[in-house]
């Protein structure tokens, strides 16, 4: 590249020694203008991008102008922070304010959205994009509902730039459907089964075979039962305190026999230490391929496409709930037990136990004809006086 040559007042081009544009060297346009006494050079393009001395020279009285008025100069415009930043700023922030230290949200991040953000601005993410985000997940076979996870995090991410003035544009997930889950569970296994499963997990896996017997016993899901740490357990009141729960309200959780078994020869040395880990000794983050095996090997899912049918892991939390129905549990009950703050999620549960309601009825009937009989005697009573 030669040196800048002055061609107008403000106005310089220099030749590449490289490019060639139409036979000759293609020329570079620049501009310099002062603003608060301080010099200033604006590259503006190249002759073969179709700029001009005369753009160049016109582009200069335009910035002259705006310094003029007082108007912001291109250069003086911060840039829009990159995707990433806001996220590290993000997961500082979920160290203390989301479940678990958003341990799960940062392995979304970390699995599904830090390369494929990666180098791009916060203006420089559209609608688009995030559709292109959606079918790329959708195409690794992820369940509607984590994909729903992974742009609900990123909606997150998004409205926390705003509100911490990291950034003032629009957020672009507004204009992408978000997927809708239809994943109400609907198996349960009977008892039979659990045993088959924790019979066949205890030779392939006897970690999680005492993962397993806790979702069955306790009806914790699996993060939570990821979570627990030695100062959780209580054996002399035989209960777990469930503290890292997904809607972030605490419970209780009751220890069973086979439960306390498991768990006082688990327990850690150290109060703080996780009772479970993988084999390495780290936190466990996801459900092991020896439980989807184990479940393959039994056939539960032989020949059964919906979803909702299927056995996962969440179907031990779902049987919990099934058993404490079919022996007459309230629904209330249920939901306290397992950590429903919404009843509406454990009304699926009340046609597992008709025979209470059927006590229910006839009881209110009993009341009814001995009110009836009482009515009836009074009534004979106050005839003969």
């Amino acid at each position: 590249m030669s040196k800048r040559s002055r061609i107008h007042k403000g106005v310089y081009q220099r030749e590449s020694t490289e490019e060639i544009f139409k036979g000759k060297p293609n020329l570079c346009y620049d501009i310099a203008y002062k603003k608060d006494g301080r010099k200033i050079w604006e590259k503006i393009g190249w002759l073969s991008e179709g700029y001009s001395a005369k753009l160049a020279a016109d582009i200069r009285a335009q910035r002259m102008k705006q310094i003029r008025f007082g108007e912001e100069l291109p250069k003086d415009k911060v840039k829009a922070p990159l995707f990433t930043d806001v996220a590290d700023k993000y997961f500082l922030w979920a160290e203390t304010n989301l479940t678990r230290g958003g341990s799960l949200e940062r392995f979304r991040y970390d699995k599904h959205m830090k390369e494929f953000f990666s180098g791009k601005r916060m203006n420089e993410i559209s609608a688009f994009d995030l559709e292109r985000l959606k079918a790329a997940i959708s195409s690794k076979e992820l369940s509607p509902q984590s994909v729903k996870h992974i742009l609900v995090l990123f909606r997150s991410i998004f409205n926390k730039a705003v509100a911490w003035d990291l950034y003032s544009g629009p957020n672009p997930i507004k204009f992408v459907k978000l997927p809708v889950p239809q994943n109400q569970r609907e198996r349960w296994l009977t008892t039979e089964e659990a045993g088959l499963l924790l019979e066949r997990l205890k030779d392939r896996s006897p970690l999680w075979h005492d993962i397993t017997m806790i979702g069955l016993h306790t009806g914790m899901r699996a993060s939570e039962i990821f979570s627990l740490r030695g100062h959780d357990l209580d054996f002399d009141q035989e209960l777990i305190n469930v503290d890292d729960t997904k809607n972030k309200y605490p419970r209780k959780a009751f220890m069973t026999t086979p439960v306390k078994e498991i768990l006082m020869q688990r327990k850690p040395e150290t109060p703080g230490d996780l009772v479970f880990t993988n084999s390495k000794g780290e936190p466990i983050r996801e459900v092991s391929h020896s439980f989807d095996r184990t479940v393959d090997a039994l056939e539960f899912n032989k020949g059964i496409s919906d979803n909702r049918q299927k056995v996962v892991f969440h179907t031990t939390r779902h049987t919990f709930c099934s058993w404490l129905a079919m022996q007459g549990t309230p629904l209330h009950v249920i939901a306290e037990l397992s950590g429903h703050r919404q009843m509406a999620m454990v009304q699926r549960y009340s046609h597992l136990s008709p025979d209470v309601k059927r006590k229910a009825v006839k009881l209110m009937e009993t009341g009814f004809n001995q009110s009836q009989e009482r009515n009836v005697v009074s009534m004979i009573a106050d005839y003969q006086v």
